[in-house]
Formats: C-alpha cells, structure tokens, sequence
C-alpha cells in the first residue's frame, strides 16, 4: 500500500455495501485516513498489507493482508475484501486469495492460513471453499451487522490443500 492507495481505501470504507461483512471503524475523514497510513508500520514478517490491482488495466480493486504471522507456529490470518463493487463475482478475490495464501506457504513458509468469515456471506464462504479453505467451526453470534447477531465460520486452508 502507498500514499495514493489510501483516497481508493477511503472511498470503499465509506460504503455501506462494501463493508457490510467487515468489522470497521467509524467514518473518517480522508486527511486523518492519510494520517494515519502515515504512521503505519512497514510490512514485515508478522504483518504484511497488501494492494489488488486488476492485471488487465493495473486499476487498484481492494485490499489483502496476511497478519499475526508465526514462524514458530506456521500460522497466519488471512483478510480481505474487493473494494470496487463493478469487480465483485469475476473471480478477482479467488484469484487474489491463492495468490497470498501461494506466497504465505512458499515465502513465509507457513503451515496454516486461516481467516474469519459471516456464516451470511455465502459468496466469500463460497470463494474461499474454491481455493481450498474449509470449515473448522463456528462461533456463535459475534459479528453485528444489519442490525442483528450473526455466526462467524473459522475456516482454514494447509500448505499442500491449496488448489
């Protein structure tokens, strides 16, 4: 992520149907959204943020990290989300997740990736299935959105189960 990334961030994290599914933070302004991409740290083993940009016209469509990364324990969590709705259903975020989870299991030699995903979110439970993330349990009621409780699926995929 660099300086000129944080006005498209900006823009998608203001829109409702865009972070229906993510935990987020009250609306910013854009200079405090600069502010503090400013004074935040540089990727690193253990945290790494990183920009989607669509091959065909190098146009910046999202956002991805893999974070609390482990060398000791082979483990990262993986988030992700497709800012630019005209992108959303062509396969962008697969491609995008198999892409991370090939350079976490290669470069980071990790073991496991796992990410947390809204039971309700059938097309990102979906797409992450496609790549080859399964389902590893349930947690009951701790996301609020739309006003109301929703379960959360822990799903994760292994070095080797990658497709």
């Amino acid at each position: 992520m660099e300086a000129p990334d944080v006005e498209s961030l900006w823009r998608w994290n203001r829109d409702p149907e865009v972070v229906r599914w993510l935990n987020h933070e009250p609306p910013q302004s854009l200079a405090s959204a600069e502010r503090r991409f400013a004074e935040r740290p540089r990727n690193s083993f253990e945290s790494s943020l990183l920009m989607i940009e669509r091959r065909s016209d190098a146009r910046l469509i999202g956002v991805t990290a893999l974070r609390d990364a482990s060398p000791i324990d082979g483990r990262a969590e993986l988030d992700i989300y497709l800012g630019e709705k005209d992108c959303w259903g062509q396969g962008y975020g697969s491609d995008a997740v198999r892409a991370l989870c090939r350079w976490g299991f290669d470069r980071l030699r990790l073991h496991s990736i796992a990410l947390w995903v809204v039971v309700d979110n059938e097309r990102a439970v979906h797409a992450y299935e496609k790549v080859g993330f399964q389902r590893d349990g349930r947690h009951r009621e701790c996301f609020r959105g739309d006003g109301r409780w929703h379960d959360m699926y822990l799903m994760s995929v292994l070095e080797g189960e990658l497709r």
